[in-house]
């Protein structure tokens, strides 16, 4: 679940407006001012060289890590011998480097998934087959000898020859809405993070996979499309793990025990083993098993628990690194997410990892030379380093040495990397660096992006931090206007996610209420308003505890903090305390509903986006892990926006896509009956056919435009 602002002024205080170069919204949502990526960037076997998508989507290039220079044309759409295609969207390199998955006409599903048509090119003979005469598939992947691919069509598993493109079905079971083989359903994809369920071994005589039996879970029917979404408290997919050998043509169950309402999250292969590795968690989620699997007898034996007082996060499911010898466990056991090394005998060696503040992700881990290759915010909460750490002795070295935010794609054999760095005055700087942290080449710095937005009355981002009533110490930003004059009294929107674990307080180029170096929020500054963000509890970076404060009462300490800064804010001289505005989307919604609705009554408007407003009508997987069953703690579930619906205070506009599939319109069709009923005035947005993100068309523009005129008349 995640996501993401001239002024009619009163006479007593006004605000100079200065327009000249000011940014226009149409230049925010159009792509007038994006930063330039590397696209599709894929380290290559040999641990040397690296490739990504070029030309519009027409060629695969190859580069040396080592000095930035053009290796080979891998593919190019327009000299392919046997099939065409206009573009490409994605691709994958078998692991023997010699032939390429071309994927095209990608049609999105849900968040992580899509249909593609998918295409396989040999480099040598550079002829382009089509993988398949059965039309689009979903989650194509590579057996470990390169020799087949396999994928779902209409929920059933298909695995083919890369050599003759022989056919062969392997599962007959799936079927729409009852149960589905090899990809996961709506909740699993959404809540944990992943859009393929199945794998080959690593000796690619089996293919394994998770199979969601889905025919018991609510059936929602959105804008005429029906599919299984199961709310807080119902019934989940019953989950198995399954087997076929490809020697033998047989299908097997694989023995993981799982319980009737858990979850089977991952399921991964086990480098130069015959095993599998199935992860399993119970329904509260505060108990994550990983499962060692023998293919050839279907048994398994439980390899490494981790628990918590009150749930295992989401990124220990994502980030558990399994190698030849050695486990890498993410855990916030010490109050601080750290790295842990197991063996493969389940036994926990050492901690690995101490840094001052938190492990944030994973990157590699070198087993020959005892080296794990990680992400932290070990400065500040807003910043983020790459770091490497030895196994034995255990000594930790940082790699990257610009403030901001580093994040890194290390070569397959960990011998470089890409660092991709910014900060909230810069946008994304590539270079080429060898493992101790030498550049080597810089590829992409983004200097024609820079020269653009300096013609623009930029405006100033300044970090500050404040204590609150309780004694909480919390960081924010404050976006000021170019002009900006302390002697003079500016309206505050503030802008707010919220979300467990997550962080809008950050030193970088996604800073901004709709990320991409907060374009919005400097409209909004260039406009008269002081734009400002605090991130407060229950969000990522500060430890454990800070982040889990908010276990079992979602929005109540939340929306405290928002007030809380709000208060801060009027605090100050050049700050108008009777015009401060919020808004938020999705979560940051919610958020926004239950600080106006919170009772002090410090805001003058708000906008909430797409937001939930009851968590018994969100998903069970995200749901739970916060608040546990509706059943188990209906108090907690008790308080939110629509029985707060008559402490409602101030302007309030309501925006949801009619065709949301993550937070369903539902919730504020709700929270506006509880309104009315509450004889509350409000303003309401619906744009129909569009999803939890709400674009195509011009719809993006209309939508921010209808909250700067909502905070331009109230505030």
């Amino acid at each position: 679940m995640r996501l993401k602002y001239l002024l009619s002024l009163l006479i007593l205080c006004p605000v100079i407006v200065s327009t000249a170069n000011a940014l226009d919204i149409k230049e925010v949502v159009n792509g007038t001012f994006s930063p330039e990526h590397i696209t599709s960037m894929t380290p290559l076997a040999d641990g040397k060289t690296y490739a990504q998508i070029e030309n519009g989507g027409k060629t695969i290039v190859s580069y040396y890590y080592r000095n930035g220079k053009q290796c080979r044309l891998l593919f190019d759409a327009e000299k392919t011998d046997g099939e065409k295609i206009e573009r490409i969207d994605d691709y994958s390199m078998s692991p023997d480097g010699q032939k390429i998955l071309i994927q095209t006409d990608t049609k999105r599903i849900y968040r992580r998934s899509a249909s593609v048509m998918c295409y396989l090119y040999d480099i040598k003979t550079r002829e382009l087959r089509l993988l398949t005469k059965g039309g689009a598939v979903q989650s194509p992947i590579w057996s470990a000898d390169s020799r087949n691919v396999a994928f779902v069509r209409d929920n059933n598993i298909f695995i083919v020859s890369a050599d003759d493109l022989t056919e062969q079905q392997i599962t007959t079971d799936g079927r729409r809405n009852e149960v589905i083989n090899g990809i996961p359903d709506w909740v699993n994809e959404e809540e944990f993070g992943f859009a393929t369920a199945m794998t080959f071994s690593a000796d690619s005589r089996y293919l394994c996979w998770i199979r969601y039996d889905e025919s018991r879970v609510k059936e929602y029917n959105l804008d005429g499309y029906p599919y299984k979404y199961p709310e807080a408290g119902d019934d989940n997919s019953c989950v198995t793990a399954h087997s076929f050998c490809l020697a033998s043509k047989t299908s097997s169950q694989l023995q993981v025990p799982v319980a009737k309402d858990g979850y089977m999250p991952r399921i991964k292969p086990v480098p130069g083993s015959p095993e599998v590795v199935v992860y399993t968690m119970n329904r509260q989620q505060d108990t994550l098993t990983l499962n060692a699997v023998n293919l050839e007898t279907s048994h398994s034996s439980i390899l490494l628990t981790e628990t918590s007082d009150k749930y295992v996060k989401e990124e220990v499911v994502e980030q558990i690194t399994i190698g030849r010898k050695y486990i890498v466990v993410p855990s916030d056991r010490s109050g601080r997410m750290q790295l842990y090394l197991y063996s493969h005998k389940g036994e926990c060696i050492k901690q690995l990892t101490d840094v001052a503040g938190e492990v944030t992700d994973i990157y590699g881990v070198d087993e020959k030379n005892g080296r794990v290759y990680f992400q932290a915010c070990s400065v500040s909460p807003m910043n983020r380093e790459v770091y490497s750490t030895t196994f034995f002795p255990s000594k930790t070295t940082r790699l990257t040495s610009r403030e901001g935010w580093n994040s890194a794609s290390f070569s397959t054999t960990n011998e470089y990397f890409v660092n991709i760095w910014s900060d909230r005055y810069n946008p994304y700087v590539y270079t080429v660096c060898d493992n101790n942290g030498k550049v080597l080449k810089t590829l992409v710095d983004n200097h024609e992006l820079r020269e653009k937005l300096e013609a623009e009355a930029m405006p100033s981002k300044e970090f500050f931090s404040f204590t609150t009533g309780e004694g909480v110490e919390l960081n924010g930003v404050m976006i000021l206007p170019a002009d900006f004059d302390k002697a003079k009294k500016y309206p505050v929107i503030l802008w707010q996610y919220s979300g467990p674990g997550s962080q809008q307080v950050v030193n970088s180029w996604r800073l901004g209420s709709m990320g991409n170096g907060a374009l919005y929020d400097t409209f909004l500054a260039q406009q008269g308003f002081i734009v400002a963000c605090v991130d407060g509890r229950g969000t990522g970076g500060r430890g454990a505890e800070f982040e889990k404060c908010t276990y079992l009462h979602l929005g109540q300490k939340e929306s405290k903090d928002q007030v809380e800064a709000a208060l801060y804010l009027a605090s100050l001289p050049y700050v108008d305390a009777a015009r401060i505005g919020i808004w938020g989307w999705s979560y940051g919604g919610f958020n926004t509903l239950m600080s106006m609705s919170e009772g002090r009554g410090v805001f003058r408007a708000g906008v909430a986006v797409a937001p939930p407003t009851d968590w018994r009508y969100y998903d069970t997987v995200y749901t739970e892990r916060y608040m546990r069953t509706p059943k188990e703690n209906a108090e907690g579930y008790d308080d939110n926006p629509i029985n707060r619906a008559e402490k409602l205070s101030g302007s309030l506009l309501v925006c949801h896509g009619t065709s949301d599939d993550n937070v369903h319109p539902v919730n504020t069709y709700e929270y506006s009956e509880a309104l009315v009923q509450a004889n509350k005035d409000f303003k309401e947005n619906l744009y129909k056919g569009r999803n939890h993100s709400i674009y195509g068309g011009n719809t993006r523009n209309h939508l921010l435009r209808q909250i700067f005129q909502f905070f331009r008349d109230n505030l």
